[in-house]
């Protein structure tokens, strides 16, 4: 059985939804991606949860939604675990492994399961005692990306998940230790952590890696916690050559944000770039998230958006900018009730907002 999505398999999943609007499924790191995918970071870390979760993943995939996101500590762990559950679930509804992309992510400590009564202790006892880490490999009081805690991770999201091998394995905002770190360690700090991904490339644990990042992309190049991405795609050739897997980027993009499609704050061959131009330069997949902002985005928009988009409600017209950007693969959106999946999956028979919509939204000044 293929334990990774494949070109053939995502094909087949989109060929499973041929009422979805041109445009849904695009072609990512030859993968057929959704435009939409469901993200599970937010919720209480307890069973009820834990099973919508669960329900909502098997309704969005029966829907037409094949990317998933999780990280390691979303829920303390749970958030993968619920996907593991649903994976389950839908292996035995006849969707399979290689239809689906998977996404997890790792850099900050977290519990298992719930808050231990002595987090010291318990990380003590977890991390440092066995020598996974050691105190001065710990950023900003929970932040690590050291090989040896990146394997670590990797192999207890890989249990969570229950399978061999993650699609997109992210570096979970990297830009974090940037407060603390000296710009010339923290690049020597991501080549070490690029060659092991590249390891787990080669181990069939992981297929692509990538950074999900906070601030790394939205800020003027001079701040301190600003990355450049070509300095990224750099380290990773000089590591794996052209076939290099770094090929994912993951940045918050919404009606509040627009950031990646307005701030020119890269360099690319000497020529200043958006994020979403030098992506496109450098074969990086960008994945955004936050598209609703916590829902901050999802009500009571300026009525020139549903001038230039229409759409039922404002949620609808808030994700229908994200997944219509240009630049932008999918659009992640926290589904943790079915009734979510089944709302968001309404828009997939819409097709994406065209440049002139887009033109007439900007023309009109900031965005909500």
């Amino acid at each position: 059985m293929t334990t990774f999505a494949t070109p053939e398999g995502t094909r087949r999943f989109a060929a499973r939804f041929p009422k979805t609007a041109e445009g849904h499924f695009r072609e990512a790191q030859r993968l057929a991606v959704s435009s939409l995918g469901i993200g599970t970071y937010l919720g209480n870390p307890d069973e009820k949860t834990d099973s919508g979760y669960t329900a909502a993943i098997v309704e969005a995939a029966q829907g037409g939604i094949n990317v998933i996101d999780a990280a390691i500590n979303y829920r303390f762990q749970r958030s993968e675990r619920s996907i593991g559950a649903a994976l389950a679930e839908l292996e035995n509804k006849g969707i399979a492994r290689d239809e689906l992309i998977l996404c997890t992510k790792a850099g900050y400590l977290t519990p298992d399961g719930d808050m231990p009564s002595d987090p010291n202790e318990y990380f003590f006892r977890e991390y440092i005692q066995p020598g996974v880490l050691g105190a001065k490999d710990i950023v900003g009081g929970g932040h690590c990306m050291t090989p040896r805690f990146l394997k670590n991770q990797l192999g207890r999201s890989l249990r969570n998940l229950r399978v061999d091998c993650v699609d997109v394995f992210y570096l979970h905002n990297p830009e974090s230790q940037l407060g603390e770190v000296p710009k010339a360690d923290f690049l020597e700090r991501i080549r070490e952590a690029f060659t092991f991904l590249e390891s787990a490339v080669v181990a069939g644990e992981i297929q692509y890696y990538g950074v999900a990042t906070w601030n790394a992309f939205r800020q003027e190049a001079s701040a301190r916690d600003s990355m450049q991405l070509a300095e990224l795609v750099q380290i990773a050739q000089e590591i794996a050559g052209g076939r290099h897997r770094f090929r994912f980027v993951q940045l918050p993009f919404n009606l509040g944000m627009t950031e990646a499609l307005t701030l020119g704050n890269q360099m690319v061959a000497g020529r200043k770039r958006t994020i979403t131009e030098a992506a496109d330069e450098l074969d990086i997949t960008l994945i955004a998230s936050a598209s609703l902002l916590q829902g901050q985005v999802a009500r009571n928009l300026p009525g020139f958006v549903a001038d230039a988009f229409g759409l039922e409600n404002d949620a609808e017209r808030a994700l229908q900018f994200v997944r219509s950007a240009p630049g932008i693969t999918t659009a992640l959106v926290g589904m943790s009730r079915p009734e979510h999946a089944r709302a968001n999956a309404r828009l997939l028979g819409m097709p994406t907002a065209t440049v002139d919509q887009f033109s007439k939204l900007f023309a009109r000044g900031e965005t909500a």
